[in-house]
């Protein structure tokens, strides 16, 4: 993520400031332009540039929560953000709990919405396209009939995507991971991985890239209900580091893919964000990184997301802490990568 900068008083701002520390004015991001604006307002409801008066705004109605800070266009029809719009079930914001969570779970959704707007990948609503459109779930656990408690179930399907509500909470989320024995488990990272599974059905198997695909992450028609048995009876296969990105990318081509393309989502917002502290620990011998978001290159991304990842596990470790990146990307990964990254530049181009 880049630093925004105030276009009132030029201060630094973050992407989910809701006022400005240095002048005070309201601040809210606009989708359509990728901006943060310095705000005043016109009357309840609407605003406008503090430094203009032409073009007005208002807020996303979850801006009543405090949970979201993008804005609309004066007279817009849509209640609600491009983010907030796909969300259909969501946690019971009448409880302090509820609301807590839920403002956790829209963050980490602002920020994948982030990165979809920077590669305009289309995103209709259910609304837009009552078949595959985009539309969260966030599901609560249920008590079964003898009062076990079942867990929600995190999952794609057509577009309809599911998250388990619970997993906003630390210790919660941090239990599933160790269950699952996994490295890593956040909330953005559940939705880069299940917006991967969305992005897989409207840019490779509508896109006609299947053939491409398969010579790289395998044919994705093998059963997936066996393959998942399959990987939860016996782990993933021996030598599977060198091949995939994760233990879970091993259990059949669509997880993969989703692995990888949350991945390619993890590199550049990352590297976005170390180019805007100067913190880039590139090869001096290659040719500037520019932004992230526009290279097509796996290996040039990777040449300069190793070193920094490196560099920053070594601080975590001396802080006491996990590794910041627990991932090894081989150059079978890094092929799987420049598929993901050559796919989202192209559809770009193509819009």
């Amino acid at each position: 993520m880049k630093i925004f900068e105030c276009d009132h008083c030029r201060q630094a701002i973050y992407f989910d400031n809701e006022v400005c520390v240095a002048c005070g004015h309201r601040l809210g991001f606009d989708p359509d332009t990728i901006a943060m604006y310095a705000l005043k307002p016109v009357d309840a409801v609407n605003w406008h540039k503090a430094d203009e008066t032409g073009r007005q705004f208002r807020f996303c109605d979850n801006a009543q929560f405090n949970v979201c800070n993008w804005l609309l266009p004066e007279g817009s029809d849509e209640p609600f953000c491009p983010s907030c719009r796909h969300n259909n079930l969501i946690p019971d914001t009448s409880t302090e709990i509820g609301l807590a969570r839920f403002g956790r779970i829209v963050a980490a959704e602002r920020h994948l919405f982030y990165s979809l707007l920077r590669w305009d990948v289309d995103t209709p609503t259910r609304a837009e396209d009552p078949d595959c459109g985009l539309v969260f779930d966030f599901l609560e656990d249920r008590l079964d009939p003898s009062g076990n408690l079942q867990p929600a179930m995190t999952g794609h399907e057509n577009g309809l995507i599911s998250l388990r509500v619970a997993e906003a909470d630390d210790v919660t989320r941090e239990i599933a991971r160790q269950q699952m024995n996994e490295p890593y488990r956040t909330l953005l990272g559940h939705f880069r991985h299940e917006v991967g599974h969305y992005v897989w059905d409207r840019l490779v198997r509508d896109g006609g890239r299947l053939e491409e695909f398969r010579a790289l992450f395998g044919d994705e028609r093998l059963d997936y209900q066996a393959a998942l048995q399959i990987h939860y009876e016996n782990g993933p296969p021996a030598g599977w580091p060198d091949n995939y990105v994760s233990a879970y990318a091993s259990t059949h081509p669509w997880e993969d893919f989703a692995e990888s393309f949350a991945h390619a989502l993890h590199i550049v917002d990352t590297l976005e964000t170390a180019r805007a502290f100067g913190l880039m620990l590139d090869d001096a011998s290659l040719e500037p990184l520019g932004d992230p978001y526009k290279c097509a290159s796996g290996k040039r991304l990777a040449d300069a997301w190793v070193p920094l990842t490196i560099a920053m596990n070594a601080i975590h470790k001396s802080m006491g802490q996990k590794d910041f990146y627990p991932f090894v990307l081989t150059l079978e990964i890094i092929r799987k990568l420049d598929f993901v990254f050559a796919l989202l530049i192209r559809q770009m181009s193509e819009d």
